[in-house]
This record gives structure tokens, sequence and C-alpha cells, in this order.
């Protein structure tokens, strides 16, 4: 491919022969024991997809001109590149206690993950001192498997009824609890503190051995906060804070967290610390130290358990909506934990966290006809899962809803008329006809398909509603529909008015939106699940369409319209691990090689504001840039500065924003909003979001937006743009994968440039670095639904 939009003939990015020639592999399967991440790769911190504070780069400025000749025509991507870029992959480099989480949490060999949005906000030093802690034998008590059972599905079911009180039936775990997972619930009163010193205390484990341009931490989770605590409960924790020698500033949303009595509490449990974002298990450590002095130890019950839940919301922050046993244990004993299994009986006792088992051949469980079918049942290979009760109410709901739908279709609407064309949609449209639960796959072209399905239902009278992860016309968002501000009301009963919902961009579905948004469907309505499985998942934890898909519970339409043009056809062999030469005569696709980071910003900026406009008559405005990180050296911080001075240089006087600049809203983790700054006055900043008009309050300015002209892939998945820069600096080589690719690569309609400094890391990624798996229970829940619905007498 060309070297330049203006110069030779495009003709496409070539891979590295060797590298490209692994890319068949598939995607590895969850269900099996080889295939579940490692620790390491559950809770290593990823790249980040938020900004943060620190000045951007400027852009280095250089002699090449976009539109001056340069460059063989024939360049393949691999070889295109003639070494690496200089700078920090990401904001800063994760420290200490970054690494120790990557080590506790895996015993392979994964590579960082790329990928989920957030900043990592940390505070306060490393706690001091090692101390031994010891405590007396106990014995557990001896119960038969029959009692163990009885006791561990009696909490758990206590606990779930207790959140679905209002609910006609319970909803069922989802499978039986019994060997090590009611031996954890037997022994709960038998927790030790630990007979011997730990080995490490307070986050001082040895450090994981470092790799190569780490990626940075990742943000922790956002909490929910309720009702705003009053001034007296603040300045109560903003005291006990202050005597712990922890900032003050985590006053406010350590009351917000711990609710009524916050002050009290944290006296009580230093730990309690912990559930506030960004502190880590250091300095929470520091802080109870100070607290307790020599009461302070590493075998504390209230640490160990503490320490469970920050280590899953970690992995949720990884997408993961649970984790195994043995991994959570691994990283208690990496944290200085002497009796990791104790510490995670105590948090199961505790009602801190909830324990499953899951058949490792991926069938459910059927009751047993007689003995020996009991004892075969009870020797089926299974895996001890653990997970916060949020992530696992919400996976049951979710796995209940979508059955009640497939088994409720009473539609009194005739789809025969509907279902006789042969043209766009004809066989989705036939699926949705006979059936309340489908899913659809396809590439960027399939998209044309659910839309025509809506336009066929509403011929038949029927209330069809689209929702999309990006805002657009004739379609919601689904923040949008669940706060009641976009698409149909509610009926009496709480559910949607309508017949059809048809959600796209389906794999950004995080588990808690898709529940709700199911618990929200009316019996008899159909629901149609639409997305690219090749894209990057979602922002928040689960992996919706995914577990949908590998359920096989309901029909799968898989779309057979080609992406079209050498765009499309470089994507889907992206898709499938190829980084495939692509003919292109119109310069649809064209690599600009770079020798550093410097030139990697100096050449995007050339090809936005003079090359593509110039040769493809796209305006600057509809050029969109992505690039895999905020920070570094061409990271979109320094991106969006360069491209602020070309474009609409200003002084920022608003926070750092000018009146046209474009910009990307971020009102929630997961969802990126493109538009563009309109004014700005003593409300806060306006914003104009495709139309819609939006006052981000001048608190929230600096948290909420940031300049939109280069974003990450996961910002920008769900919108295509007219023409899209890809900038891949050296320093990025470590972020790339498959699905990154295909995603950034995807978002372009007409024209692709590849801003390529990372040699054979492109075909590499593409070939050999595959999603990171993760850890849910979805899956197994709909299987076991599937198989009491066949199993149930007619």
């Amino acid at each position: 491919m060309s070297t330049d939009p203006e110069t030779t003939a495009a003709a496409a990015p070539a891979a590295a022969e060797e590298g490209a020639g692994a890319g068949g592999a598939a995607p590895e399967d969850p269900a099996r024991p080889e295939a579940h991440p490692e620790p390491e790769a559950d809770l290593a911190p990823e790249p980040s997809e938020d900004t943060g504070d620190g000045d951007a780069p400027r852009a280095r400025a250089g002699s090449d001109a976009a539109g001056e000749p340069g460059g063989d025509p024939e360049v393949g991507a691999a070889a295109a590149t003639a070494g690496t870029a200089e700078g920090e992959p990401d904001d800063e480099a994760p420290d200490a206690d970054a690494q120790d989480a990557a080590a506790a949490a895996g015993a392979g060999d994964g590579e960082p993950d790329a990928g989920a949005s957030g900043e990592d906000a940390e505070s306060g030093a490393d706690a001091p001192g090692v101390t031994a802690a010891a405590g007396a034998e106990g014995a557990a008590p001896s119960l038969t498997e029959a009692q163990a059972e009885l006791a561990a599905q009696k909490v758990e079911r206590e606990r779930i009824a207790r959140r679905k009180a209002e609910r006609e039936a319970p909803v069922e775990a989802g499978a039986k609890l019994s060997g090590k997972a009611a031996d954890l619930l037997a022994a709960v009163r038998a927790v030790e503190s630990g007979a011997a010193p730990a080995p490490v205390y307070f986050d001082e484990a040895p450090a994981a051995p470092r790799k190569a341009a780490p990626a940075p931490p990742q943000q922790p989770r956002p909490v929910t906060a309720g009702a705003e605590p009053a001034a007296a409960e603040i300045e109560g924790v903003r005291a006990v804070l202050a005597r712990g020698g922890a900032p003050e500033a985590l006053a406010g949303p350590a009351a917000r967290i711990l609710g009524e009595g916050a002050a009290g509490r944290l006296v009580e449990d230093p730990w309690r610390l912990l559930a506030v974002a960004g502190v880590r298990p250091a300095q929470a450590d520091g802080f109870a130290q100070a607290l307790l002095g020599g009461g302070a130890g590493p075998a504390d019950e209230r640490r160990g358990a503490a320490l469970v839940g920050w280590l899953l919301d970690r992995a949720a922050e990884k997408g993961h909506t649970a984790l195994e046993a043995p991994v959570l244990e691994k990283a208690l004993a990496q944290y200085g934990v002497p009796e990791p299994a104790g510490a995670l009986e105590n948090a199961v006792g505790e009602g801190a966290v909830l324990v499953f088992e899951e058949p490792l051949d991926g069938i459910a469980p059927t009751p047993a006809a007689d003995a020996d079918a009991e004892a075969e049942e009870a020797e089926r290979p299974v895996r001890v899962l653990v997970g916060l009760e949020e992530y696992a109410l919400a996976e049951e709901s979710l796995a209940d809803g979508l059955a009640r739908l497939a088994a409720g279709v009473t539609d009194p609407a005739d789809w025969s008329r509907a279902t006789t064309g042969t043209g766009t949609g004809g066989e989705l449209i036939r699926a949705v006809a006979g059936h309340g639960v489908v899913t659809h796959t396809g590439g960027e072209a399939a998209r044309a398909e659910p839309p025509a399905l809506l336009e066929a239902a509403r011929k038949l009278g029927l209330r069809a509603v689209l929702a999309a992860h990006a805002p657009g016309p004739d379609r919601v968002t689904p923040a949008g529909l669940l706060a009641g501000t976009q698409g149909p009301g509610r009926d009496a009963d709480g559910r949607f008015e309508l017949d059809l919902l048809v959600v796209l961009d389906a794999p950004q579905l995080d588990v808690e939106t898709a529940a709700a948004l199911v618990e929200s469907v009316p019996d008899g309505a159909r629901l149609v699940l639409s997305g690219d499985p090749g894209v990057l998942g979602s922002a928040g934890p689960g992996r919706v369409f995914a577990d949908v898909l590998a359920a096989r519970a309901w029909p799968q339409v898989v779309s057979r319209t080609p992406d079209p043009g050498p765009v499309g056809e470089l994507v889907s062999g992206v898709g499938i691990g190829e980084l495939n030469q692509v003919h292109a005569p119109g310069k649809e696709v064209v690599i600009v090689p770079v020798q550093d980071a410097g030139e990697a910003v100096h050449r995007t900026v050339q090809l936005v504001a003079e090359s593509v406009p110039r040769a493809f008559g796209i305006p600057a405005d509809a050029v969109q840039v992505i690039t895999p990180g905020h920070g570094g050296s061409a990271g979109t911080r320094a991106l969006n500065a360069a491209l602020k001075e070309r474009l609409n240089p200003g002084p920022g006087r608003f926070g750092g924003f000018d009146p046209g600049d474009r910009v990307v809203h971020v009102p929630s983790p997961g969802r990126a909003l493109p538009g563009r700054v309109v004014s700005a006055d003593a409300e806060g900043l306006h914003l104009d979001l495709a139309g819609a008009r939006v006052v981000v309050p001048k608190e929230r300015v600096e948290s909420q937006v940031r300049h939109g002209w280069a974003v990450t892939a996961h910002q920008a998945v769900g919108t295509r743009w007219p023409a899209v820069v890809v900038v891949l600096p050296g320093d990025a080589a470590q972020a790339l994968s498959r699905d990154w690719v295909y995603t950034a690569f995807g978002r372009a309609e007409r024209h692709l440039s590849v801003v390529h400094g990372v040699d054979q890391a492109l075909p590499h990624a593409v070939a050999q670095v595959l999603p990171k798996p993760r850890t849910t229970r979805l899956t197994g829940l709909l299987r076991a639904l599937t198989a009491a619905q066949e199993a149930a007498p007619q």
C-alpha cells in the first residue's frame, strides 16, 4: 500500500510471513481449566482508557510533508517500519503494588492485558515493617456431606432471597454446592489466623519479573453512591483518617461508601478503607497499623476479608464476574496472608462473597435417577468459583430473564407477511418470527439487517425499538432507555411498552446493564442481540454476548453480507488472524512508516489536517485518530494537544477547552460520546453531542470531558467515521491484540491510514495475541436452565 494518500497507489499492509501463519487459532474455551485466565492475567494492570493528569508533549516538528512522494508503493506494514518509538506506553509504570498484584493473580506466562478503561488514583506510601502473627489451631466442625451441602445451599438461598424478595419466584443459584464449596462453608467457624509467621507483611510481596513497556495501573471500579452523607459524618471520617495518616480527601468517598456510622466502622475495621476507589492494600495496611498499632497483623481476619473483596473488584475491572478459588488463594498468599484458604472461608462465612461450583465438562447437572447416577455426579470434575453478590445476582437474573423471554412468545401479529422476503435481513426476520430470543452476528455491513427487521416489525403494527452503544437516528442508547430519557415508557409493572427490542453492539453490554434491560422487557416480547464478536468487549464485567452465543440455547443468525471494499477485506482477514495484502487502487488503505513517536505525531497531524482532506475530500472534522493508550509520546494526550494546536488553537480558557474543540464526554465508565464544545458559563461546559445539548458541571469537567480528535479503540467502538488514522507508535507494541486491531481498523468507512512504528508487533498481534478470556458464570447458568426446561414434563 502507499506510504501517503497523495502519492502512489495503495497496496496493503503486508504481514510478515512467519507472523501471519499462526492466525487461525481459535479463542480458548473458558470452560477448560487450562484456558482460564491465570491469576497474572486476572489482576494485571491494563493500558489505561481514561485520561489523567500530566502535560502532553508537543509534536516534534518534521521536514517530511504528507503530500510529498516517499516510499515504495508496494511496501508492506511489517517492512515499512524502521525502528521503535521513544517514551512510555502510558501515564506511568505500575508500581511495586501493581506488580505484586500481577504476580498474585496468576501462575502462567500471560502478557499484560490490553484494554479496559480507567485511571488509577493512588495516594500514600507503602506501609512499614514486618511482624509475625500466630493463632491457635482449631478443628473444623465434623459434618456429613449432606449436612454441609444443605447448610451451603441455605446460606446462598437466604442471601439471594433477601435481594429478590419482590420477585414472584426466587432465582436458582445455577449449580449445586458440594465438595470443596461445601467444605468452605462448613468450616467457616474454624478460620484460623495462622500458626506460622507471614513470609511478608503489608503488601510487600516479592515483585514479579517486570516486563518491558509495562501497562499502567487500572482505575478501580467506581462505586455507585447513595445519598450525600451529612457534613458531621464526613467530619467524623476525616478525623479518623487524620489519626491514621490517610489523606483527608478520602473522607467524602469513604463516608458515602461506608454509609451511616462510617467513622465507627473505620475504627472497628480500618481495612474497610480498601472499598474506596484508588486505595491500595499497602495504603490500607499503613492506615490500619497507625490506628491499631500492634493489633494490626497480616493474619487479621478483617484484612483477609477486605483483600478478598478488593481482589474481586480488581478482577471485575478486567471483565471477570467471578474467580476460581485457587486464584484468590494464591493472590492472598502473595499479599502476605498466612492462611489464604482460611481467609477465603471467613469471607464466605461473613457473606462478603458467594461460592459456586461449575462442571468443567460444560454439561449442566440433572436430577439423579438412582444411587449410581448420584455417585457419578459427585465425581464429576468441577471448578469452585468465588464472586461478589452483585455480579452473581446480575448473571442469575439475566439468565432467568432470557429464559423467560425465550419461552413466552405469544405475539398475536401475523409475521408471515414479513418473512416472505429474501432481501436484507430476511433470515433474521424469519428467526425472530418464531422465537423470543435471537442472536445475530456479522461485520459492519451486517448492521443494515437489524434496521430492516425493525421496519418489518413496525409495518405489522408492533412497537419496536433499536438500542445501540452510540447515539444515532431512530435509535436509543441502553443507558437512555433504562433511565427513561429515551425510547418508550414503562407499564404498571415497570416493563418497557414494546414488542421487540433489538440491541446493536451487544458485545458492549456488561452483565449489570444487560440484566437491567432484560428484566425490563415484558413477557411475550422478543429480544434480538446483535453484534460483531470480533470487536473489543465491554468496559464493565461480564461477556454477555459471547456467553449467550456459547450456550447455544437459542437461534443464531450469522450474516452472510461481506464488508465491502479494501478496508472490509483487510478487517475480515484480521478477524481470522491474517494480516493480508489487499488491492487498494483508490488508496483506501495507506501505510505511513515512522521512526519514532515524535514523527508519528507529526505525520498524524499532517494526515488529518492536509493529506486526507486533499486526497479524498473528507473534512478534517470527519477524520478520527485512534491510538492504543492515553499516555506516552504518541498517546491521546500528545496527539490531541498537537491536533488542537493545528485545528482549533486557543488558550483553553474553560478547563483546557475552547469553543469548537472536538471532545469525548464520558458520563460513566464504558460510555464515550463524541461531541463538540459550544460554550461555557457558571453552569459548566456546554456540549453538542450529536445534536443534543448537554451541560457538564464545572466540577465534573476534568473527569468526564477530554479532547476527542484522538481516542482509544475502546472509546471508538460502536462508531464509524469516513476516514480513520490508526497510530501505532513503537511503545504501544505490547498493548496490541487481534481484537484491538480488528476494532481500530474497522472504524473506517472509506479510508484507513496506519501510522506504523511497531515493526513485527502488528502481524504478531493479529496472528497470535488473542483476546483475554473472562471468567463468568452466565454460559453455565443458561445451559442449566435450558436443560431443566427440556427435562421438565410437557
